[in-house]
């Protein structure tokens, strides 16, 4: 099937998760990024929940979806675009479940060899910190650090403790973990067309929040985060995050993108955190950063995730509006 020309990209937005605020700015940019060249047309829709009536209703030959959570990121959204047949960027619903959970996340590193910080399940019922501080505790399936505290000592755990027991009260269904905590430098890895022989790794950006603690307000509404990106890193540390990323992201069966968190630890040692199958595209986003530091700009990073998604198309299917 040849190339439409113009190719209308459906652009989505919004979603019902926690992440949403943010997904209307990644969007908003996506959309305008791809506006800005000629061979794609662009339809930008804020969307909640949809059924798949509403979502085939809404016109375009490929969909990005840059909605981030649960529901967006983690499977149920990709359910939907599977059965509504177009292209999409981003992963396949069994991956994104995958991804979305940080447990899983981290049982499948372990089996790859890839060092990860001990972790255990918080039960709502237990009031002691399963493990010794200092930890982190945080939801499984959210990201953008939502609901994250750092625990640096025991006095700490049980403020911690009780706003994420509220938090599961408010929001049934809600599960969180508790991580040890690694002391020492955050650096994240971007890469494109993870699954492909030829997978492009980004730069990897070293993250120094000015308040110690790389939160919401750090990484969404503050100006003085310090990204690096051109870290100086320990001999082999480089090589040994990128080899680790690439087997995580097959692992887990990422396709077109994916952004991988590690803490380096002071031995020089990385220690994966998660992964991230729709990282932000706001102004303060990684991917985007880490791309323009290989010299991709933000209008041909937009448009190498669209022709992926076209070009991993599934034979035989048809959209039916």
């Amino acid at each position: 099937m040849a190339l439409p020309d113009p190719l209308t990209v459906l652009v989505l937005a919004g979603g019902p998760d926690a992440e949403r605020e943010v997904s209307l700015q990644s969007a908003r940019g996506v959309a305008e990024a791809l506006a800005r060249l000629p061979r794609f047309r662009v339809e930008h829709r804020v969307i909640g929940r949809p059924a798949l009536a509403d979502l085939g209703a809404l016109p375009g030959d490929v969909v990005f979806p840059a909605l981030h959570g649960q529901w967006g990121e983690g499977g149920p959204l990709q359910d939907l675009l599977e059965a509504d047949g177009r292209p999409y960027v981003g992963c396949r619903p069994p991956a994104a479940r995958a991804a979305i959970d940080k447990i899983r996340t981290k049982l499948i590193a372990a089996g790859e060899g890839i060092p990860t910080p001990d972790c255990s399940l918080l039960h709502p019922s237990d009031p002691a910190c399963p493990l010794d501080p200092p930890v982190v505790l945080k939801p499984v399936h959210e990201g953008s650090t939502i609901g994250v505290h750092l625990v640096l000592d025991p006095a700490q755990w049980g403020p911690a403790r009780d706003a994420a027991v509220d938090d599961i009260r408010h929001n049934p269904g809600r599960v969180y973990m508790v991580e040890r905590y690694v002391a020492g430098r955050e650096l994240t890895a971007g890469l494109l067309a993870p699954e492909r022989p030829d997978a492009t790794h980004l730069p990897l950006i070293e993250i120094r929040p000015a308040s110690g603690f790389y939160d919401y307000e750090a990484k969404y509404a503050r100006d003085d985060t310090v990204y690096d990106t051109a870290p100086v890193l320990p001999e082999g540390v480089a090589a040994s995050i990128a080899d680790h990323s690439r087997r995580l992201c097959r692992a887990l069966g990422v396709r077109h993108l994916a952004r991988v968190d590690f803490r380096l630890d002071p031995e020089g040692r990385p220690w994966l955190l998660e992964t991230n199958t729709m990282p932000g595209f706001t102004g303060h986003s990684l991917v985007p950063m880490a791309a323009a530091k290989a010299g991709i700009d933000f209008p041909s990073l937009c448009a190498r995730l669209v022709d992926l998604a076209w070009e991993d198309r599934a034979p035989g299917r048809v959209h039916l509006p």
